[in-house]
């Protein structure tokens, strides 16, 4: 299962865990095989595509209906599912008819809802009943109650002192899943689902009002029916006389817009920061500032209300953090604090904003390294606790950042662009430039997506990466492998090697797949993943370059949630170099010839971006 989440967080939303293969010795089928679905399969989508091949010389039904094959005799093929169960039968029979040679694979499909359904008998569904874990909010905070019962019923809330009527809700949005920016399919829905109930309320003073009761009247053969029951979590409202401050313990507290890892990602929170906790929910803590984080990485302790902090003077240096590398180069930013606040980071062309929570500006003095990249430092007090830095910086490029606490002083680190040497020696262009190159997934634990043949995409990963890290290398680059072999890596230690390291860049290397609504015949091309600003021009830049040198298709340039792209140390991008799934172009990504090829064109533009960028 952890697999599987990661996997789904490097938007492949794929197939990857059918049949373990050992890849290492992979033999293509000679007969009929499907690579996906599994034979027992669950989805939600109203469609789904059969991945595989079979001998050429020969024919391929699913459900008797004839289905094309490319020239190597592939398919993937896109089918509608009713709800419920859906049956499969998938036949190859060779060209001469001989029933011999005949093969089935049958295949059972359950399509269920994406919405949860009312209950088939009379009651509630337990899971909706909100809240399901224990919570806690601010006086006068509106907080909504909702619930999941018998279509037509009348249904209320009792809670504390307070007996709050629930309305069916007539309308209920859906939104896509992120996936769909993928499938060129990202479009809300509006349903109309009975037994959806909801109602708002907010209480005024602190109190512990325990476990909210539902109560739903529906009358049926027997007469009124009485159905009461208990959510599962506890709701609070907090004292303004009984403050707690959470302080961040873990080196970077993972800090989001809402109480789960579902919600969008804030700017994270180094160890040492302090804000005053507004909210529980779960296992989650909201902070004043806004950003909600893992009670976890925090510790809590009564305390007043801390002060804003004054911030005065702020100074900058150019500082070498390792001796070995001279491209190791950044302009710390430091700015005295009397307590760790929390911040958030922004950037723009040429421009990096930080503003910091719970501070108060008595800024008179600013003092700027001529030798440091910044042109210029301006700040404004946006808020009477809020101040926002405008940092202007001298190159074009942003080459990447860190921020830490050191005491309750707020570093700011900025890198400075590579120095090269090429004047020196123009046949290797790159000396004095370090690139990470990460071969996407690794070992039998983490296929990847698998191609019609079941070819796992950890194989073409590393292949590509080594060739590509030749020619880098040919090129006078220093380069560093997040892995050379068949091992299994975590995203976790990929993503520490980056922040160890320090790269001119950092390169993550894949070949994509699609969820299931996906068109696995018709969806090709080449395609590159950004997060932090810094990278998203060099995203930009060698997506087209390579579609346009090597004639591939242009599958896009996305900002995407994914690990390997989220380090701020060098600009991080993750490519995803041609579809696994594609009948026709899996026979492309698996072509030597064409693999030497693609490392070539994309050590060119490697190589025509850094000139470029770092002029």
């Amino acid at each position: 299962m952890r697999r599987l989440i990661v996997i789904f967080l490097i938007g492949i939303l794929s197939f990857f865990v059918a049949i373990a293969t050992n890849a290492q010795n992979f033999v293509p089928p000679t007969q009929l095989h499907l690579t996906y679905p599994p034979l027992q399969h669950k989805t939600t989508s109203d469609r789904l595509f059969f991945i595989g091949t079979a001998p050429k010389d020969g024919k391929v039904s699913i459900n008797g209906n004839p289905i094309e094959r490319s020239d190597a005799g592939h398919f993937a093929p896109s089918l509608p599912l009713a709800f419920g169960e859906n049956k499969f039968e998938i036949k190859y029979v060779d060209a001469t008819g001989d029933r011999r040679n005949e093969r089935q694979i049958n295949v059972k499909v359950l399509r269920e809802s994406r919405i949860t359904l009312p209950p088939k008998d009379i009651g509630f569904i337990q899971d909706s009943l909100f809240p399901t874990v224990d919570i806690a909010r601010q006086p006068n905070e509106r907080i909504c109650f909702d619930a999941i019962a018998t279509p037509n019923a009348t249904a209320l809330v009792r809670i504390g002192d307070r007996e709050i009527p629930l309305l069916p809700r007539r309308r209920n949005i859906q939104l896509p899943p992120n996936s769909s920016v993928l499938t060129g399919n990202n479009e809300a829905t509006s349903e109309s689902p009975s037994g959806y109930f909801r109602g708002c309320t907010t209480f005024e003073t602190a109190s512990k009002l325990g476990q909210p009761e539902y109560e739903m009247r529906i009358k049926d053969q027997s007469g009124d029916r009485v159905i009461k029951q208990k959510a599962t979590g506890k709701v609070e409202i907090l004292s303004s006389q009984n403050i707690q401050i959470a302080e961040v313990t873990a080196i970077a507290a993972d800090a989001r817009t809402g109480a789960s890892t579902d919600f969008s990602r804030l700017t994270p929170l180094p160890k040492g920061v302090k804000d005053v906790v507004t909210g529980f929910q779960g296992d989650w803590l909201r902070l004043d500032y806004g950003g909600w984080v893992r009670k976890s990485m925090t510790k809590l302790q009564p305390a007043e209300t801390p002060p804003p902090s004054i911030v005065r003077s702020i100074n900058t240096k150019r500082v070498v953090n390792q001796a070995d590398n001279p491209n190791n180069v950044w302009t710390e930013v430091t700015i005295p604090l009397e307590v760790p606040v929390p911040f958030a980071i922004t950037q723009g062309d040429r421009l990096f904003t930080l503003t910091l929570y719970n501070v108060t500006a008595q800024t008179d003095t600013i003092l700027i390294d001529p030798d440091s990249i910044i042109n210029k430092l301006d700040w404004v007090q946006t808020e009477p606790n809020k101040v926002t830095y405008t940092i202007s910086l001298k190159p074009k490029q942003q080459w990447g950042y860190k921020v830490r606490y050191q005491g309750t002083n707020l570093i700011l680190s900025l890198k400075h662009p590579p120095i090269l040497k090429a004047a020196s020696d123009i046949s290797q262009p790159l000396q004095g430039v370090k690139i990470l190159i990460d071969a996407g997934h690794g070992s039998d634990q983490d296929l990847g997506a698998r191609g019609p043949t079941g070819y796992p995409e950890k194989d073409v990963t590393l292949i590509t990466s080594k060739l590509f890290q030749t020619e880098l290398q040919n090129r006078g680059a220093k380069v560093s492998m997040t892995r050379t072999d068949d091992a299994d890596i975590l995203l976790e230690p990929r993503v520490a090697q980056i922040d160890r390291e320090e790269p001119t860049l950092a390169i993550s290397i894949h070949y994509n797949a699609l969820p299931d609504h996906g068109d696995a015949i018709n969806t090709s091309g080449v395609g590159a993943f950004w997060y932090n600003p810094q990278a998203q021009d060099f995203a930009k830049f060698i997506n087209t370059y390579l579609s346009k040198k090597l004639n591939r298709r242009d599958y896009g340039v996305y900002w995407n949630n994914l690990a390997l792209v989220r380090p701020t140390t060098a600009p991080s991008v993750l490519l995803e170099l041609g579809f696994m799934i594609n009948p026709v172009e899996f026979e492309w990504i698996i072509d030597p010839q064409q693999q030497n090829l693609l490392a070539k064109t994309l050590a060119d533009g490697v190589t025509e971006w850094i000139l470029n960028a770092a002029k």
